[in-house]
């Protein structure tokens, strides 16, 4: 499988991994401890067996990161789904198929994968008061589960 990711601006990518030390630094889960060299903060925008109709993606995307909240067992910043994001969300899957379809598109960036339940009240309250930002998403790039490396887009 192959992933279609956005990755954010600096500014973005600066405050996404500051919530990653906080939640280290509570004991809780955190993205911050997962080691392999492709780990940074990004958006999955599709997930797909091929990439090869794939268009070009028209970037920089505005983007507003709003509230810090669950999302099945990950803990996550939802990412607002502007009527650009959702567009360029609709012409990938159009183009590739894959994963997640138009309706069930939720735009975030992870936190934290499998929070224990027993954990996930302490990990919501200590980011409860993130404030929403705003930014950008200026580059894609695509990650191989297979053989687990990253290629830009």
């Amino acid at each position: 499988m192959h992933t279609v990711e956005l990755l954010p601006s600096a500014a973005l990518d600066s405050r996404v991994r500051e919530l990653w030390a906080l939640l280290l630094q509570a004991g809780l889960p955190s993205l911050a401890t997962h080691a392999h060299a492709t780990n940074r903060p990004h958006l999955t925008l599709v997930t797909a067996a091929s990439l090869a109709d794939l268009p070009h993606l028209p970037l920089p995307i505005v983007a507003s990161l709003t509230s810090v909240r669950m999302l099945g067992r990950a803990l996550v910043w939802a990412v607002d789904p502007s009527p650009s994001l959702s567009a360029l969300h609709e012409t990938a899957w159009s183009s590739v198929g894959g994963w997640p379809p138009p309706d069930e598109f939720v735009p975030h960036i992870s936190l934290a994968l499998r929070v224990p339940l027993a954990d996930q009240p302490a990990a919501l309250d200590l980011l409860s008061a993130t404030p929403p930002m705003s930014g950008s998403f200026d580059a894609a790039r695509t990650y191989d589960t297979e053989t687990r490396t990253t290629r830009n887009l």
